[in-house]
């Protein structure tokens, strides 16, 4: 049963015909969707030996997925709160190495690869130790907390010939790849325009996590955690909930807009957008925070190689009213929709006939009874019976298996790298790529203008 689950998820995975997809495809949970559209079968002494850098929320996300693939052992834990080590003693046993001093796992011969789940500050120093400690590198996204940063990480990679795939699972969704086959295909026609947004609701949805009541200088490293940034009095909330301040973490835009165009320059295989225009506030969350809790903007895309010029209006809303929150991107083309949620999409189409049609919100309704009778003789004998130019086409949705997980996914794309050998789509110059835009979108806000980018070669102008 199990390989014939296999079998039945990699074709839905990776040869989903577009013809094919009519109606919901979907299958029952199962342990074994793990698998997927890249089924790993290491030897049985072929295992990778990782580290943890940041063992919080996303931390423990991460190093869940990544102990689902076969080979895969966590060999160290590294957390500025003492808290998070004992925990880590408690889930992963006893002996699990553990430090504050990430350089002390990057030291230790037996760790092949790096989770680097830290706050955004972060990314950057210890990603190029990293790589230059010959490890290879998961890094979360946002890639970097300031696109300045993201050419020394590239040349990083480029020299210690690593793998590094940056953590914005987008890039290996189902919904994602199969939403670019359909875009491929010309069944929407020439893309225009998309508008994609990611809204939240809830407290957690707005970064206000949970600060343990033991947080203090004794058992939180803050100085270390500070890093570069200006020297503050310990302060809990900014350790625990440093999204929202914006020496440690890039709002809302490095947050979630990242996402959004990680999935859209999957899809499209674009470069990026050359001009970037946002408006942001703080409307709900008067708690302190510097962190924007609503951010729009405005992308221009110019044509490329890989796809004509388009435009993307973005959004991220931490403070949504109508309750609901969500996540989703609409690409409208010519002849068509691919309405994309998480998991899911669906494709609408639209057929224009040769006739213009006439009638409704028309000047034909204003012309007189006998000039309507002319004219209506008129299109009949020119373009026939037809009697509209605009027909409702096809509707198609498609739905990832029921229980799939991309973040896994996102895990086995880089462990097959790993062992393999090969690239990944989402390498440092993909992840500044999708990082830089949406860092800009902070810095328009903060400066009042359009930020112009050089997608090419991954400057600002």
């Amino acid at each position: 049963m199990k390989n014939q689950r296999r079998q039945f998820l990699k074709k839905v995975g990776g040869s989903l015909a577009l013809a094919g997809f009519g109606g919901v495809l979907e299958a029952g949970a199962d342990e074994d969707l793990n698998i997927l559209r890249s089924e790993i079968k290491p030897s049985a002494n072929d295992r990778i030996r990782i580290g943890l850098i940041g063992a919080g929320i996303i931390g423990h996300y991460d190093a869940e997925a990544a102990l689902k693939i076969v080979g895969v052992e966590l060999a160290a834990v590294c957390d500025l709160y003492t808290g998070r080590l004992e925990f880590a003693k408690e889930k992963w046993g006893k002996d699990m190495f553990t430090t504050r001093d990430y350089r002390e796992v990057l030291d230790r011969e037996d760790i092949d690869a790096v989770l680097i789940c830290t706050p955004d500050h972060w990314h950057q120093r210890i990603s190029i130790d990293a790589l230059n400690a010959g490890k290879h590198v998961y890094c979360e996204k946002p890639m970097v907390h300031k696109i300045e940063e993201g050419k020394a990480i590239i040349d990083a990679q480029k020299e210690s010939k690593k793998v590094f795939q940056v953590g914005s699972q987008r890039a290996s969704a189902l919904a994602i790849l199969e939403a670019k086959k359909v875009l491929e295909s010309g069944m929407i026609g020439e893309l225009t325009y998309i508008q994609a947004y990611c809204d939240r609701t809830d407290f957690r949805g707005a970064w206000n996590y949970s600060i343990p009541l033991d947080a203090s200088p004794e058992t939180v490293d803050f100085d270390t955690f500070l890093g570069d940034t200006p020297k503050v009095p310990f302060d809990a909330t900014r350790f625990f909930r440093w999204r929202n301040y914006k020496d440690y973490g890039t709002g809302a835009a490095g947050d979630l807009i990242v996402h959004l165009l990680t999935g859209i320059h999957t899809i499209t295989e674009s470069q990026g957008p050359t001009r970037i225009f946002s408006l942001g506030d703080l409307k709900y969350w008067q708690d302190g925070r510097e962190a924007y809790d609503i951010v729009n903007a405005l992308m221009d895309y110019p044509a490329s190689e890989k796809h004509k010029s388009f435009q993307l209006y973005t959004r991220a809303n931490l403070a949504d009213g109508e309750g609901k929150g969500g996540f989703g991107m609409k690409m409208f083309g010519t002849e068509g929709v691919i309405d994309i949620g998480w998991h899911e999409f669906k494709v609408s189409t639209v057929k224009r006939g040769k006739a213009p049609g006439f009638g409704g919100y028309d000047a034909f309704e204003s012309f007189s009874k006998a000039q309507k009778t002319e004219f209506q003789k008129w299109y009949k004998q020119t373009y026939g019976s037809e009697q509209s130019g605009y027909h409702i086409g096809r509707q198609k949705v498609y739905s990832a298996p029921i229980g799939y997980d991309d973040r896994m996914d996102h895990m086995v794309v880089f462990f097959n790298a790993v062992r393999n050998n090969n690239q990944v789509l989402e390498d440092a110059s993909f992840g500044l790529r999708a990082a830089a835009p949406s860092l800009a979108c902070n810095l328009s806000i903060e400066q009042g203008r359009q930020i112009l980018w050089d997608p090419v070669e991954m400057k600002l102008v």
